[in-house]
């Protein structure tokens, strides 16, 4: 960028590298700082830098960690018979700010996506298949994103788990709460229609 000195537009360009953070939300961030005490700027730095260095993947679930387990696996009072599989971290905070899961969850880092070359080899599945094994496991629900990769996923992982026998369920899928019908897509409307209950 024209000019502006070379840290300044650093740290622009860095920024504007984050999802859903461009140019001008970077430019405003950076300005923000710029203003801000230098010690708000230093915490931040030392919080990134303290993100990077300390949190690492749970051994069990390979949720986020600060330690060898994520705080969910460590929790004697989970249930150990329901096991959750999610595509991200970040679909467990989604999930667990429901307060409606009492169990454990499987992240298997993606969705398989032929198209960007990932395959079963790059999730987590064998050790998906690992953990069904145990004889605690009665219920595995399949938590995978709504589009073609992970329905793909959960297709896929449904055979590989049907033949151990365990109750194997799929997140339901319909309308959103507080939504008008004219403005949701024919597929939801469809799977709403499939998965209506009694009233």
């Amino acid at each position: 960028m024209k000019g502006l000195p070379g840290p300044l537009e650093r740290v622009i360009h860095e920024l504007s590298k984050l999802p859903g953070v461009g140019q001008k939300t970077a430019q405003r961030l950076v300005f923000h700082l710029l203003r801000a005490p230098s010690e708000d700027a230093a915490a931040l730095a030392e919080a990134i830098l303290d993100l990077k260095r300390k949190i690492g993947f749970c051994r069990d679930c390979h949720n986020l960690a600060e330690g060898e387990l994520c705080p969910i696996c460590s929790d004697p009072r989970r249930d150990r018979g329901s096991l959750c599989v999610v595509e991200e971290p970040i679909n467990v905070l989604a999930l667990e700010r429901t307060s409606a899961f009492t169990g454990l969850y499987h992240v298997l880092g993606g969705a398989l996506s032929p198209l960007r070359d990932i395959g079963p080899d790059q999730l987590r599945i064998r050790e998906l298949l690992e953990r069904a094994r145990s004889p605690e496991v009665r219920e595995i629900i399949l938590a995978t994103n709504p589009n073609v990769e992970g329905e793909a996923t959960a297709v896929y992982l449904s055979r590989l788990l049907q033949p151990l026998e365990l109750r194997l369920t799929r997140l339901a899928q319909g309308l959103p709460a507080g939504g008008d019908l004219e403005f949701v897509d024919d597929l939801t409307l469809r799977r709403a229609l499939e998965g209506r209950r009694d009233y």
